[in-house]
């Protein structure tokens, strides 16, 4: 365990033996951390705060500090993050509001400068969020999802895995899976083909989703009417029907075509 001299290190805490801790640090009672983690210089690790395997806190990063909700009155709340994540500097990640509850942080992540992950969020694998992109609470980011620098997105709303929001993007309603959006609210331009490509999506699947997207921003039907048709006339490739699954469960709607209807 190599902890600089001017590192102010809890006992309580739980630290796995290799990992590192630079100076003025600080981690708190209830901090649990996970073999080969390196926490950077002037971080603070506080409250019911667990970090896994093999991850790296950038300067100044702020871990498990009391959540910015006004109704939270001191609750017993959690933060959870995975293994494998980076977190850059002056990153927040906050812990949940309810008794009991926890923000959830998946794996292999990169979390550049100063992201900010709120209250309630659920983060999945393998995501990138990018410099100053920020989430509200009780947002959920599903896997492989990559969220532009400066991009803002609305509590309770949830990002698709494998979309794409460009950078300074406002996002207030559900990002479908697998689709590259951006703007003001942010609107769908079409599909993510790189990361589909990228990500070993068949070619086939992505033949079904992109006639799925047609039907669903570009016939001007209602998404209850084109979630009919796609399930009629639309081969049922597992990402078709995640995709239709994920919109027909959405609270707040889901985003629009950027094509004017």
């Amino acid at each position: 365990m190599q902890i600089h001299h001017t590192a102010i290190v809890s006992k309580k805490a739980k630290l796995a033996d290799d990992i590192t801790v630079g100076p003025y640090a600080i981690i708190g009672d209830n901090a649990v951390i996970g073999p080969g983690t390196k926490v950077g210089a002037f971080c603070l690790i506080e409250g019911n705060t667990t970090i896994g395997r093999n991850c790296e806190l950038f300067t100044g990063a702020v871990i498990g500090s009391r959540p910015q909700d006004l109704k939270y009155k001191g609750e017993e709340v959690f933060l959870e993050i995975g293994d494998n994540n980076i977190i850059r500097e002056y990153s927040t990640f906050n812990p949940a509001t309810e008794e009991g509850s926890k923000t959830s942080v998946g794996n292999d992540n990169l979390f550049m400068a100063y992201s900010h992950i709120a209250h309630d969020c659920v983060v999945g694998n393998n995501c990138v969020i990018a410099n100053n992109g920020t989430l509200a609470g009780h947002v959920t980011i599903e896997d492989k999802a990559v969220i532009g620098g400066l991009v803002a997105i609305h509590q309770f709303v949830r990002i698709g895995t494998l979309s794409i929001i460009g950078g300074c993007s406002k996002v207030v309603q559900d990002i479908p899976p697998y689709s590259t959006c951006d703007g003001h609210p942010a609107r769908v331009y079409g599909l993510n083909l790189v990361g589909l490509r990228r990500h070993g999506i068949p070619k086939e699947s992505i033949h079904q989703l992109s006639r799925a997207f047609k039907v669903l921003f570009n016939e001007g039907l209602s998404p209850k009417h084109a979630l009919e048709k796609i399930e009629k006339e639309i081969t049922q490739t597992p990402e078709v029907s995640y995709a239709v699954n994920f919109i027909r469960n959405s609270q707040r709607g889901i985003a629009r075509s950027c094509l004017k209807q």
